[in-house]
């Protein structure tokens, strides 16, 4: 375990250290949202109810544990292949913090066998089309992100959609009100994100934190200087491996330490309502996307690369 430490993380600070030791008792004692209430599949009517309150919900026993294999298995091997560029774990989003879709020369897994095999997951489409009122959605992008042992670190809350500004500063967005009256929090929910969960998320291991009820504030995010504790406290956790974490990813989130032995992971798939759409950047080759399911093949039909084009593979440090 120690050698399997090491090659992963832990190159900031070291486990022993008074700091690390001190952050590790107050997470365990602390750490996560109280009451998070964690919804079973057949659930989806007050999970959705939940959604539209607090932003976000988990949902339980989404995945198989042949599933939760394959994931894992597909997470490791995309985070190996970034890993070989980044020997001082300097991560993309942070130290020893990654975005799967950031790492990626496609901005996106959408190529990697894993990945694929969530978009065909009955749970998904029932809450997705639950919240969107219809069937009729998109996939955005499939991606995610990982944390290694060792980031020490909170990463500053943040949203992943703003208005757009100029091309030069939110490429990928498009949502913009000339009069100044409306912005994309005064909408109803126009992108959603659906974290699967190949591991446990426990108090210690990098938790998402969310801040509940924010997806419609107009307020500033504080920054870490400014951010209260309860809400670095305010993690989604303890939650069982093969669950799903769907989020309006408007709502106010951020990373956290992750203070285990292991790399937390949290694929993704991202997913526009049906009358919503930003720029959207192939992810999948033409040969990959015949061999989808006609589901899998409706939701990535703006996702996949012309059939006289290559799509081009693999990693990248290129920040997200």
């Amino acid at each position: 375990m120690t050698n399997e430490i090491s090659v992963l993380g832990w190159s900031d600070k070291a486990k022993d250290d008074p700091s690390v030791i001190q952050l590790t008792a107050h997470l365990e004692n602390n750490n996560g949202i109280k009451g998070l209430e964690i919804f079973h599949p057949k659930d989806i009517e007050s999970a959705v109810e939940v959604f539209r309150r607090d932003g976000f919900v988990i949902i339980s026993d989404v995945l198989n544990d042949e599933q939760i294999d394959i994931l894992q298995v597909g997470c490791t091997e995309v985070v190996d292949e970034i890993l070989a560029l980044d020997q001082n774990k300097k991560g993309n989003r942070g130290s020893h913090r990654y975005s799967f879709g950031g790492s990626s020369m496609t901005r996106s897994q959408l190529h990697k066998p894993a990945w694929q095999m969530l978009l065909d997951i009955k749970v998904v489409t029932d809450i997705v089309s639950a919240i969107f009122a219809s069937n009729d959605y998109t996939l955005r992008s499939a991606s995610g992100d990982f944390c290694l042992p060792g980031a020490v670190q909170y990463q500053p809350l943040h949203s992943d959609i703003r208005d757009w500004i100029d091309t030069a500063q939110t490429p990928f967005s498009a949502f913009s009100d000339p009069t100044g009256r409306m912005t994309i929090r005064d909408i109803p929910c126009p992108y959603v994100c659906v974290n699967f969960l190949p591991q446990e998320l426990t108090r210690l291991n990098g938790p998402t934190r969310q801040i509940l009820g924010t997806q419609n504030s107009r307020r500033s995010i504080p920054s870490l200087s400014e951010e209260p504790e309860w809400m670095r406290l305010s993690t989604v956790c303890p939650v069982p491996a093969g669950g799903i974490m769907v989020r309006d990813v408007r709502a106010w989130h951020g990373g956290t330490p992750n203070l285990s032995d292991a790399t937390r992971s949290i694929p993704n798939l991202e997913f526009y309502a049906p009358w919503f759409r930003e720029p959207i950047v192939p992810g999948i080759s033409y040969t990959d996307f015949k061999k989808l399911s006609p589901r899998a093949q409706e939701l990535t039909k703006f996702c996949v690369a012309d059939s006289s084009e290559e799509l081009i593979t693999g990693a990248t440090l290129r920040a997200p």
